[in-house]
């Protein structure tokens, strides 16, 4: 994978895939420091470490093992403040070359994790697909609801971390698998996208997906052999990143791409982009069968 200006979390040390589960419930460091040295190999700028809900010493201690053999930034990937906690303290930002981890995903439910930040300076990358309503935490439906959640948890960074800029910001407004949208979540990302970028309170940010999660379920190719998923996530980078995405959690197996606009990935996508409800699903349907 080399798109410029594209940054790539590698996801594969992660306990919800299954292999990697394995290898954790194994204790299997030798594997899983093998699949970091492949993801660094095969061109990630970051190592995704997400341990599951499992004791905070052993997040220490995968990150800790992981940075002894690379130099490349870690995302701290956990919604546990203590988990958290351990593995930004374990960071090493000398084995990165000073770079800052990354802390993946602070909603405005979870705020209290920015007080980490007088642990170690980091990254976050803030939920912006939940909003805060009267104390608890609902999804976003619309577009300005979307920017709104983004305008808040980065004015929250901002004043509670010192020395924070735009710059160290990563939104995330999620994203949701093509195959099964039938609530317009694309529509209200791709919009939200577009309005961050022209958005100048929000100027300098960045902007990042979990792109597997956008063709979960669908079949890896075509009759005609034609890749389904790369396609498919081939062409949401093509729609997004001039609209300010420039960061995914993703796989160093993908052969991702800037397709051009008679691909019919792309079509697929503009045509979801003008049709709704069950009609997505039928639509991307017929691209892959």
């Amino acid at each position: 994978m080399a798109i410029e200006g594209l940054t790539l979390i590698a996801e594969a040390i992660n306990d919800s895939v299954p292999a990697t589960h394995k290898l954790f419930e194994s204790r299997d460091l030798d594997a899983l420091l093998e699949l970091v040295r492949m993801q660094d190999r095969r061109g990630a700028a970051y190592i995704d470490i997400n341990v599951g809900p499992r004791p905070p010493e052993f997040m220490a201690q995968i990150v800790e093992k992981v940075q002894g053999v690379t130099a490349l930034p870690l995302a701290i990937d956990t919604p546990d403040p203590a988990i958290a906690e351990a593995g930004l303290q374990a960071y090493d930002p000398d084995r990165a070359g000073g770079a800052k981890p990354i802390l993946n995903s602070i909603t405005a439910l979870r705020a209290e994790m920015f007080d980490l930040y007088r642990i170690r300076p980091f990254r976050p990358i803030l939920l912006i697909s939940e909003q805060l309503v009267a104390g608890q935490s609902r999804p976003c439906h619309t577009t300005e609801e979307t920017c709104q959640a983004a305008r808040s948890l980065v004015g929250m960074f901002l004043e509670r971390c010192g020395g924070a800029t735009n710059d160290d910001c990563i939104l995330d407004p999620g994203i949701a698998p093509i195959g099964s949208d039938t609530e317009g979540n694309i529509h209200r990302l791709i919009a939200a996208l577009r309005q961050i970028h022209q958005d100048e309170t929000l100027a300098g940010v960045h902007a990042s997906v979990g792109l597997s999660n956008f063709t979960v379920m669908l079949p890896a190719k075509r009759p005609d052999g034609m890749p389904v998923k790369s396609a498919l996530e081939s062409a949401f980078l093509t729609k997004a990143m001039p609209l300010g995405l420039d960061m995914v959690i993703g796989s160093v197996k993908r052969n991702y791409q800037l397709l051009p606009p008679d691909h019919p990935a792309v079509q697929c996508l503009d045509d979801c982009l003008k049709l709704e409800g069950f009609d997505v699903l039928m639509r991307v349907r017929e691209f892959y069968a």
